[in-house]
């Protein structure tokens, strides 16, 4: 039984060996640097509206279509 178990994880691919060497990988030294645009107040208070507003249309859309769907498993219960 222990040589068959040991022949199974020689056959076995190492994946901890297969993602060593990529490209991004997960190095301690290595830093993101980002290279962000300076933002005034007025700027950032535009951001801040546009995305509550596409926020709010988000959530109109996930309560409308939950809403459809539950009227429509409400009219088809009450067909049967």
């Amino acid at each position: 039984m222990l040589s068959t178990i040991k022949s199974n994880k020689s056959v076995m691919l190492d994946k901890s060996k297969r993602f060593r060497k990529t490209l991004g990988g997960y190095g301690k030294n290595k830093k993101t640097q980002y290279n962000l645009p300076k933002a005034s107040a007025e700027q950032l208070l535009m951001i801040r509206e546009n995305l509550k507003k596409e926020h709010r249309f988000l959530w109109l859309k996930v309560v409308g279509l939950f809403i459809v769907i539950i009227m429509g498993l409400v009219w088809l219960f009450t067909l049967v």
